[in-house]
């Protein structure tokens, strides 16, 4: 099949990697890209662990991963493709919840006891309230926002010409970049034709509403919000 993927970089690459080893073409158009904001001063610590609830949050760890003695701090991810860009990093110690916000404080909370100090990487825009969940349980959150996701204006042209000639489906693995993709194929003037043919793959219902909204012919949600899952569907 081939399959148009819309995630911005790294990951955007990551899934391309797996849809091959899948024999699958990917059509790589990253409707977004990741700018960081700010990096975590490796002084202002210590913390007890580290939380991730996306890869791209690593990009606030530059100055941290080279310090030995950071390598080994414990690291909870919400899922594991994002556990494994903690590795790559250079971090050892890593538990990842293989669900969502939910499952990562619980995660956090059989492992670690209050009080302990913990420090949760963030983007601009999130979902669920992770911070809140564990500072309920009377553990301490310092929440910094290391990056923000920019939207592409116009709809990239490899998206617009996979459209064009009838892609077989669309990855999508946030309600923002599912509203951003609709947005983008209605500018183009593509949105009905994007919205007949291609089966739209989703991480979730949350994901799939915008599609939904605008009439969708052919939606399928991922059975747990997790990369592979979503690839299942293939």
């Amino acid at each position: 099949m081939r399959i148009l993927v819309t995630r911005p970089q790294p990951g955007s690459l990551q899934t391309a990697v797996a849809l091959k080893e899948r024999g699958h073409e990917p059509i790589m158009a990253p409707l977004f890209e990741i700018e960081i904001l700010s990096e975590v001063d490796p002084d202002a610590g210590p913390w007890n662990a580290i939380l991730l609830t996306s890869a791209n949050a690593l990009g606030g760890l530059a100055g941290v991963v080279v310090r030995e003695a950071w390598r080994g701090v414990p690291v909870f991810t919400v899922g594991d493709r994002t556990a494994k860009a903690a590795r790559d990093r250079g971090f050892t110690d890593i538990a990842s919840a293989g669900g969502d916000v939910d499952d990562l404080a619980d995660l956090v909370a059989t492992r670690l006891k209050p009080p302990a100090r913990l420090l949760y990487l963030v983007g601009q825009e999130r979902s669920g309230d992770l911070a809140g969940a564990l500072r309920a349980k009377n553990f301490i959150v310092d929440v910094v926002v290391v990056y923000r996701t920019l939207a592409a204006r116009t709809l990239p042209e490899p998206a617009a010409t996979a459209i064009k000639n009838g892609v077989d489906g669309i990855l999508h693995f946030s309600r923002r970049s599912a509203e951003a993709f609709v947005r983008a194929a209605s500018d183009a003037g593509l949105l009905d034709a994007a919205l007949a043919k291609p089966i739209h793959y989703c991480l979730s219902d949350q994901v799939a509403e915008p599609l939904k909204q605008v009439g969708a012919a052919n939606i399928r949600i991922a059975a747990r919000p997790d990369e592979d899952a979503l690839l299942e569907l293939l």
